[in-house]
């Protein structure tokens, strides 16, 4: 009896190779759609933590 070829089995991806599909296109960018780029806001979030945070 004969039993059909299993496939071979794929291994671990290497992990230099790019994904196939990108997390995220550039259409879905607001450079995508013309418009600048919005600032990093982490300075103006750490001005405006809350009070009680520093009280630690």
């Amino acid at each position: 009896m004969n039993t059909p070829q299993q496939p071979a089995t794929a291994g671990s991806p290497d992990p230099d190779d790019e994904p196939v599909l990108p997390a995220q296109s550039r259409e879905d960018t607001d450079a995508g759609w013309g418009e600048a780029a919005e600032p990093d806001d982490d300075e103006r979030l750490y001005r405006d933590r809350p009070p009680h945070w520093d009280s630690l």
